[in-house]
């Protein structure tokens, strides 16, 4: 009998949850049989995840969805923890916000530079890579193993220690030519080869778990945003995606890397995809910018925001959120008026003004973004998929659908839990095909949102040019 119940664990920046995906027929319902926080814990000046909370919450949903017959799971990228030789955990994961790689970058570029890192890793530049918070960390030394977060969930419900491809692609110490580790840059550096565990495709059975009736756990799209993009419902090639949640990740869909010096400098990565795809994107800081705001004003209601905001005249202060000072926690609002007012613009009077012009800024941003994607990887794109949270944001959707001048599809919502479950379900025998038959299953089967853009592509030009020249 093949298999067609499977539980989705899927970690977010900012919460986690267990999914149970259920076919029938030829349907395919997700239900949420568990949610908990992910709240972070600063000890003496560094941020960790606290990653036996998650992990307990992880458990509480197995055991809740009951038996399956697969698990997988999914997180966030670039964050590890380190284990020894006995299997036992040497300390909490360390947040990828946290402080501690300022200037590792620049370290890192005096003994390889960062052109030569680029065409062999293919990776955009960002400080809390993988790669720099190994040279960062004082327990390297002294481990076994370095383990993802997705692989260290697997390994204690497993026994077995593995790298999935997709996530390990993000951590900037995988050769994107080859598809293998990249030992030798791995020694220029001093990073001892031997912490890597040995790569698994999405797909492959990892292990047997101890719960939920003895389920296989099966890799899938380990890095959330691989199983997203599993999950955007394309007809055809020529569309972009927005993974939009902490984080818009926004990019196409490619056969092969681009690796050109254009791209580099356009700050592009290339990160393996289900199927020995690319994922060619920019990652954008995302909803994160309106989170933390939201926690500075102590405001549980966003759909109030988002409704105040739509009240506003558009397009009154804009800015780059992909400036540095906008990652750390803290007093967003702050950060974000004194930006406004070095750049001589209104700083809001209001929450719902800086919520205007956040949503505002990130549809400049995503323009931009799906703008350089087409031009640098000669993708074609006539629609943008927005998935994940961001999909419920119909500002931010008409707003996207505006900037770009296409076509925006909103939802599922759930995309990155339905990615994880469909490469699930495929390695079962539950379904069959390609990318393009389980995205076919989505479109049957999941409620899509369509925004035509409104208004004038030469404000959002003239913007965009403003910003960046």
């Amino acid at each position: 009998m093949t298999a067609d119940v499977f539980a989705a664990v899927d970690l977010g920046a900012s919460s986690g949850r267990v999914m149970v995906g259920r076919f029938d027929g030829g349907s395919l319902a997700l239900t949420q049989v568990n949610r908990f926080a992910n709240e972070p814990v600063r000890v003496r000046g560094t941020l960790y995840w606290d990653i036996l909370a998650l992990y307990r919450g992880v458990l509480a949903g197995l055991a809740a969805a009951g038996p399956v017959d697969g698990i997988g799971i999914d997180t966030w990228a670039v964050d590890y923890g380190l284990i020894d030789a006995g299997g036992r955990l040497l300390g909490n994961p360390v947040h990828y916000r946290d402080g501690r790689t300022d200037g590792v970058p620049d370290r890192v570029a005096t003994v390889i530079g960062e052109d030569k890192l680029y065409a062999q890793t293919g990776l955009q530049k960002q400080p809390f890579n993988t790669i720099y918070q190994l040279l960062a960390e004082p327990l390297a030394e002294s481990a076994d193993r370095m383990l993802l977060i997705p692989d260290l969930l697997a390994y204690w419900l497993t026994g077995v220690a593995g790298a999935e491809f997709t996530n390990a692609s993000t951590t900037q110490l995988l050769d994107l030519r080859t598809g293998e580790w990249s030992t030798s840059l791995m020694t220029a550096l001093g990073i001892s080869p031997a912490l890597f565990p040995p790569l698994r495709a999405p797909g492959a059975v990892i292990g047997t778990a101890d719960i939920a009736g003895g389920a296989q756990v099966i890799a899938v799209g380990s890095h959330d945003t691989a199983s997203a993009v599993v999950g955007v419902p394309a007809d055809g090639p020529d569309f972009a995606y927005i993974s939009c949640g902490t984080w818009s990740l926004v990019g196409v869909e490619l056969d092969a890397p681009v690796l050109t010096e254009q791209s580099r400098r356009a700050n592009f990565t290339n990160e393996g995809g289900v199927d020995g795809t690319i994922r060619y994107l920019r990652n954008v800081m995302g909803l994160w910018l309106l989170q933390e705001c939201q926690r500075s004003w102590n405001e549980s209601d966003v759909s109030g925001l988002i409704r105040a905001a739509a009240e506003l005249p558009a397009l009154q202060a804009v800015f780059d959120v992909d400036k540095p000072e906008f990652l750390p926690p803290g007093d967003m609002p702050t950060r974000i008026a004194s930006e406004l007012d070095r750049s001589g613009q209104p700083v809001p009077a209001t929450p719902a003004g800086f919520v205007r012009c956040i949503v505002d800024s990130l549809a400049l941003a995503h323009r931009r973004a799906v703008r350089q994607a087409a031009e640098l990887s000669g993708r074609a794109v006539d629609v943008v998929h927005v998935v994940g949270g961001g999909a419920r944001n119909e500002l931010l959707c008409q707003l996207t659908a505006d900037a770009c001048g296409l076509p925006v599809l909103a939802g599922p919502v759930e995309a990155t839990a339905l990615g994880n479950v469909l490469v699930q379900a495929r390695a079962t025998g539950t379904i069959s095909g390609d990318l393009s038959a389980l995205r076919a299953v989505l479109r049957e089967t999941q409620e899509i949102q369509r925004y035509e853009p409104r208004g004038s592509a030469a404000d959002w030009q003239a913007l965009e040019s403003r910003l960046w020249g």
